[in-house]
Protein backbone atom coordinates (compact mmCIF):
# COMPACT_ATOMS: atom_id res chain seq x y z
CA UNK A 1 0.00 0.00 0.00
CA UNK A 2 1.43 3.61 -1.17
CA UNK A 3 0.64 6.12 1.52
CA UNK A 4 0.15 9.56 0.28
CA UNK A 5 2.33 12.23 1.13
CA UNK A 6 1.41 14.55 3.46
CA UNK A 7 0.01 17.53 2.48
CA UNK A 8 1.60 21.20 3.59
CA UNK A 9 -0.78 23.81 2.78
CA UNK A 10 -1.09 27.69 3.39
CA UNK A 11 -4.47 29.80 2.78
CA UNK A 12 -4.16 33.66 2.52
CA UNK A 13 -6.73 36.19 1.86
CA UNK A 14 -7.64 39.46 3.20
CA UNK A 15 -9.78 40.25 7.05
CA UNK A 16 -12.88 39.63 5.97
CA UNK A 17 -12.59 37.39 3.02
CA UNK A 18 -14.12 34.32 4.31
CA UNK A 19 -10.80 32.88 5.47
CA UNK A 20 -12.37 31.14 8.37
CA UNK A 21 -15.02 29.43 7.84
CA UNK A 22 -13.21 27.96 4.34
CA UNK A 23 -10.27 27.19 6.93
CA UNK A 24 -13.43 25.40 8.78
CA UNK A 25 -14.58 23.33 5.98
CA UNK A 26 -10.88 22.01 4.61
CA UNK A 27 -10.91 20.71 8.84
CA UNK A 28 -14.25 19.20 8.55
CA UNK A 29 -13.85 17.80 4.68
CA UNK A 30 -10.19 16.91 4.48
CA UNK A 31 -9.59 16.40 8.51
CA UNK A 32 -5.77 18.88 8.35
CA UNK A 33 -4.80 19.86 10.93
CA UNK A 34 -5.44 23.83 11.51
CA UNK A 35 -2.69 25.98 12.52
CA UNK A 36 -3.87 29.95 12.83
CA UNK A 37 -1.21 32.75 13.65
CA UNK A 38 -3.42 34.56 15.64
CA UNK A 39 -5.30 31.82 17.95
CA UNK A 40 -1.22 30.74 18.80
CA UNK A 41 -0.07 34.18 19.72
CA UNK A 42 -3.52 34.64 21.81
CA UNK A 43 -2.81 30.80 23.80
CA UNK A 44 0.83 32.11 23.99
CA UNK A 45 0.00 35.76 25.74
CA UNK A 46 -2.73 34.06 27.88
CA UNK A 47 -0.18 30.64 29.25
CA UNK A 48 2.62 33.69 29.25
CA UNK A 49 5.07 31.62 27.76
CA UNK A 50 8.51 33.61 26.84
CA UNK A 51 7.48 33.83 23.15
CA UNK A 52 3.83 35.02 24.61
CA UNK A 53 5.59 37.29 26.92
CA UNK A 54 7.78 38.51 23.77
CA UNK A 55 5.06 39.03 21.28
CA UNK A 56 2.92 40.93 23.78
CA UNK A 57 5.36 43.62 24.24
CA UNK A 58 5.60 44.74 21.16
CA UNK A 59 1.54 44.79 20.78
CA UNK A 60 1.54 47.23 23.65
CA UNK A 61 3.60 49.23 21.67
CA UNK A 62 1.67 49.10 18.95
CA UNK A 63 3.98 47.83 16.97
CA UNK A 64 4.63 44.62 14.87
CA UNK A 65 5.81 41.79 16.09
CA UNK A 66 9.02 40.45 14.33
CA UNK A 67 10.00 38.28 11.66
CA UNK A 68 11.93 36.27 13.64
CA UNK A 69 9.16 35.87 16.96
CA UNK A 70 6.55 35.21 14.70
CA UNK A 71 8.43 31.99 12.82
CA UNK A 72 9.69 31.16 16.27
CA UNK A 73 6.38 30.58 17.51
CA UNK A 74 4.93 29.05 14.12
CA UNK A 75 7.93 26.16 13.63
CA UNK A 76 7.59 25.03 17.42
CA UNK A 77 4.27 24.55 16.82
CA UNK A 78 4.79 22.54 13.59
CA UNK A 79 7.47 20.40 15.38
CA UNK A 80 4.26 18.59 16.49
CA UNK A 81 2.62 18.19 13.67
CA UNK A 82 5.05 16.38 11.42
CA UNK A 83 2.85 13.13 10.68
CA UNK A 84 -0.35 15.20 10.09
CA UNK A 85 -1.38 17.15 6.71
CA UNK A 86 -1.69 20.42 8.00
CA UNK A 87 -3.11 24.44 7.24
CA UNK A 88 -1.11 27.25 7.88
CA UNK A 89 -3.60 30.44 8.56
CA UNK A 90 -2.27 33.76 9.20
CA UNK A 91 1.58 32.74 8.32
CA UNK A 92 3.57 33.59 6.97
CA UNK A 93 2.78 37.59 6.14
CA UNK A 94 5.87 38.57 4.91
CA UNK A 95 8.66 36.99 2.69
CA UNK A 96 11.17 36.71 5.21
CA UNK A 97 8.53 34.48 7.19
CA UNK A 98 7.76 32.64 3.79
CA UNK A 99 11.80 31.78 3.22
CA UNK A 100 12.37 30.37 7.04
CA UNK A 101 9.50 28.40 6.15
CA UNK A 102 10.76 26.86 3.49
CA UNK A 103 14.11 26.18 5.13
CA UNK A 104 12.00 23.93 7.40
CA UNK A 105 9.40 22.68 5.49
CA UNK A 106 8.25 21.89 1.76
CA UNK A 107 5.05 23.77 1.31
CA UNK A 108 2.66 21.98 -1.67
CA UNK A 109 0.13 24.46 -2.22
CA UNK A 110 -0.90 28.29 -1.14
CA UNK A 111 -4.92 28.87 -1.48
CA UNK A 112 -4.97 32.48 -2.09
CA UNK A 113 -8.80 33.55 -1.23
CA UNK A 114 -9.20 36.52 -4.00
CA UNK A 115 -12.42 38.20 -2.80
CA UNK A 116 -12.32 42.14 -3.97
CA UNK A 117 -12.04 44.61 -1.68
CA UNK A 118 -15.20 46.33 -1.92
CA UNK A 119 -17.13 43.27 -1.18
CA UNK A 120 -14.95 43.33 1.83
CA UNK A 121 -15.53 46.59 2.84
CA UNK A 122 -19.65 45.79 2.63
CA UNK A 123 -19.64 42.95 4.60
CA UNK A 124 -17.76 44.04 7.48
CA UNK A 125 -19.06 47.74 7.59
CA UNK A 126 -22.55 45.98 7.52
CA UNK A 127 -22.15 44.26 10.86
CA UNK A 128 -23.48 45.68 13.99
CA UNK A 129 -23.66 44.30 18.08
CA UNK A 130 -25.61 44.63 20.95
CA UNK A 131 -22.80 45.03 23.44
CA UNK A 132 -24.05 43.02 26.58
CA UNK A 133 -25.27 39.71 24.67
CA UNK A 134 -22.61 39.96 22.04
CA UNK A 135 -25.41 39.32 19.36
CA UNK A 136 -24.20 40.28 15.84
CA UNK A 137 -26.23 41.66 13.19
CA UNK A 138 -25.61 42.13 9.96
CA UNK A 139 -27.74 44.79 7.63
CA UNK A 140 -26.93 43.02 4.43
CA UNK A 141 -27.85 39.18 5.51
CA UNK A 142 -29.30 39.63 9.29
CA UNK A 143 -30.71 42.88 9.68
CA UNK A 144 -32.45 44.40 13.16
CA UNK A 145 -36.33 44.19 13.25
CA UNK A 146 -35.87 48.07 13.36
CA UNK A 147 -32.37 49.66 12.20
CA UNK A 148 -29.69 50.47 15.16
CA UNK A 149 -31.81 48.42 17.54
CA UNK A 150 -31.29 45.24 19.19
CA UNK A 151 -34.41 43.06 18.51
CA UNK A 152 -34.52 41.47 22.00
CA UNK A 153 -33.98 44.49 24.67
CA UNK A 154 -34.54 47.04 22.75
CA UNK A 155 -31.47 48.64 23.28
CA UNK A 156 -29.10 50.55 21.09
CA UNK A 157 -26.06 48.87 18.39
CA UNK A 158 -23.16 49.40 18.52
CA UNK A 159 -20.61 48.84 15.18
CA UNK A 160 -17.01 48.03 16.64
CA UNK A 161 -13.90 50.27 15.80
CA UNK A 162 -12.44 47.11 13.61
CA UNK A 163 -15.95 47.42 11.40
CA UNK A 164 -15.83 51.16 11.04
CA UNK A 165 -15.70 51.87 6.96
CA UNK A 166 -12.23 53.93 7.51
CA UNK A 167 -10.64 51.33 9.77
CA UNK A 168 -11.50 48.72 7.12
CA UNK A 169 -10.07 50.71 4.59
CA UNK A 170 -6.42 50.50 6.31
CA UNK A 171 -6.66 46.98 7.09
CA UNK A 172 -7.21 46.22 3.99
CA UNK A 173 -4.05 48.39 2.68
CA UNK A 174 -2.08 47.23 5.63
CA UNK A 175 -2.62 43.10 4.35
CA UNK A 176 -2.48 44.70 0.46
CA UNK A 177 1.10 45.96 1.09
CA UNK A 178 2.09 43.23 3.57
CA UNK A 179 1.04 40.56 1.71
CA UNK A 180 1.12 40.94 -2.22
CA UNK A 181 5.10 40.26 -2.42
CA UNK A 182 4.47 37.15 -0.34
CA UNK A 183 1.20 35.93 -3.29
CA UNK A 184 3.83 36.64 -5.81
CA UNK A 185 6.62 34.56 -4.02
CA UNK A 186 4.63 31.75 -4.23
CA UNK A 187 3.09 32.25 -7.70
CA UNK A 188 6.74 32.15 -8.63
CA UNK A 189 7.33 28.81 -7.50
CA UNK A 190 4.09 27.90 -8.94
CA UNK A 191 2.14 27.33 -5.81
CA UNK A 192 -0.45 29.33 -5.70
CA UNK A 193 -3.71 28.61 -6.46
CA UNK A 194 -6.09 32.12 -6.02
CA UNK A 195 -10.03 31.05 -5.79
CA UNK A 196 -11.83 34.43 -7.30
CA UNK A 197 -15.32 35.71 -6.18
CA UNK A 198 -17.88 37.52 -3.95
CA UNK A 199 -19.47 34.81 -1.91
CA UNK A 200 -17.86 32.07 0.17
CA UNK A 201 -20.80 29.35 -0.81
CA UNK A 202 -19.67 29.75 -4.71
CA UNK A 203 -15.91 30.27 -3.71
CA UNK A 204 -16.23 26.79 -1.71
CA UNK A 205 -17.00 24.05 -4.64
CA UNK A 206 -13.92 24.94 -6.44
CA UNK A 207 -11.61 25.01 -3.27
CA UNK A 208 -12.81 21.53 -2.18
CA UNK A 209 -12.63 20.31 -6.12
CA UNK A 210 -9.07 21.39 -5.74
CA UNK A 211 -8.10 19.76 -2.46
CA UNK A 212 -10.01 16.19 -3.70
CA UNK A 213 -6.92 16.04 -6.08
CA UNK A 214 -4.85 16.05 -2.91
CA UNK A 215 -6.74 13.84 -0.27
CA UNK A 216 -9.88 11.74 0.58
CA UNK A 217 -12.63 13.44 1.83
CA UNK A 218 -12.88 12.43 5.44
CA UNK A 219 -16.71 13.67 6.33
CA UNK A 220 -18.90 11.57 6.45
CA UNK A 221 -19.51 9.36 2.84
CA UNK A 222 -23.40 9.97 2.39
CA UNK A 223 -23.17 13.98 2.52
CA UNK A 224 -24.05 14.48 -1.27
CA UNK A 225 -22.73 18.00 -1.49
CA UNK A 226 -19.85 19.32 0.51
CA UNK A 227 -20.61 22.22 2.42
Amino acid sequence: MVVPPLLRAVIMGPPGSGKGTVSARIIKHFGVKHLSSGDLLRDNMQKKTEVGILAKSYIDRGQLIPDDVMTQLMLNELKGLDRYNWLLDGFPRTVAQAEALDKECHIDTVIDLDVPFETIKCRLTARWIHPASGRVYNLEFSPPKVQGIDDITGEPLVQRDDDKPETVSKRLQAYDAQTKPVLEYYRKKGLLKSFSGTETNKIWPHIYAFLQTKLPDVSQKDAAIPR
